[in-house]
């Protein structure tokens, strides 16, 4: 199954791009995804304790498993005053 990922904030600097397509198997689940991420883009792993993860509208945790379809998005926590 072909994911795409959308990156947010620092996380789309440390990336140097917005915007990434990662595969995986069938029945995967948002720490499946990361960890395909990281290995994709090492830079990404050391943000890891404070990511939060979206599929479509609403937040997921990393148990969630990835439906066809789903666009995930990848950001840091949100932050404000």
């Amino acid at each position: 199954m072909n994911v795409r990922v959308r990156l947010y904030a620092q996380l789309r600097d440390v990336a140097g791009k917005d915007e990434v397509d990662v595969t995986l198997p069938d029945g995967s689940n948002i720490e499946n995804l990361l960890e395909q991420l990281y290995t994709d883009i090492p830079s990404l792993r050391s943000h890891d304790k404070g990511i939060l993860v979206g599929a479509g509208l609403e937040f997921v945790d990393r148990k969630y498993v990835i439906q066809a379809g789903d666009e995930i998005s990848v950001m840091p926590p949100v932050q404000g005053g």
